[in-house]
């Protein structure tokens, strides 16, 4: 019986495509440089922010001081956090059925005053017990330590815990940490996780799909 479900934010619970996409876009027109197609800057996506702001500077041949880019580009995000950003279909009907059998979690590479933004304006705060982001103590996926941390504050085992995300990102970090892995078909960074797949991973090709799979353990 799975007692703890930890999901990633981004491509997973969210599309948050095109938000991400104008927030980068706008940082590098300040820079003098030009707007990237919104499929090159979801491509970047996943690693934290950091790592995201580095990746545009380069992409678009910007230059200036990272920290500074970091800073305005979070004020950009900050502005359009709910502009587009939308919940997939299907994903709060599947969380409230979810969270009447398990402890629910969520843990991403996004930071962490956003994410708890953008899962309170979109009505779905209440069904976590925890929100880590990536900008915390415990780190950024794919290091375990945030999901170690769930799964001791949880009181459960590796074994009772599944995380669910969408990319490489989230697998690795839950054979790090020992945990079962369910991935969203339907996720931006689905394909990334493709070539890492060995056949033990649940995967959902709709959030609907969830319920049955994060459950009964169907594949």
């Amino acid at each position: 019986m799975t007692a703890l479900l930890v999901f990633d934010l981004d491509g997973t619970l969210i599309d948050s495509r095109r938000d991400l996409a104008d927030a980068a876009n706008a940082l590098i027109v300040e820079h003098g440089g030009t707007p990237l197609p919104m499929d090159a800057v979801t491509a970047m996506v996943g690693e934290g922010t950091e790592v995201l702001v580095r990746r545009l500077v380069k992409a678009a041949g910007i230059s200036g001081d990272l920290h500074v880019a970091l800073a305005r580009y979070l004020e950009l995000y900050d502005e359009r956090l709910l502009a587009h950003t939308r919940l997939y279909d299907g994903t709060a009907e599947a969380l409230e059925a979810l969270s009447h059998s398990a402890t629910l979690a969520v843990l991403t590479n996004k930071h962490q005053r956003p994410t708890e933004a953008i899962l309170a304006g979109l009505g779905i705060a209440q069904f976590f017990r925890w929100m880590i982001g990536g900008d915390t103590t415990h780190g950024r996926k794919p290091d375990p330590a945030g999901l170690n941390w769930l799964i001791a504050a949880a009181g459960v085992t590796p074994a009772g815990t599944i995380m669910v995300g969408d990319s490489a990102v989230d697998l690795k970090t839950a054979r790090a940490a020992g945990t079962g892995v369910c991935l969203v078909r339907y996720g931006f960074g689905f394909p990334t996780a493709e070539p890492l797949l060995d056949g033990r991973e649940l995967i959902a090709a709709a959030p609907g799909d969830l319920i049955e799979l994060l459950t009964t353990g169907a594949r």
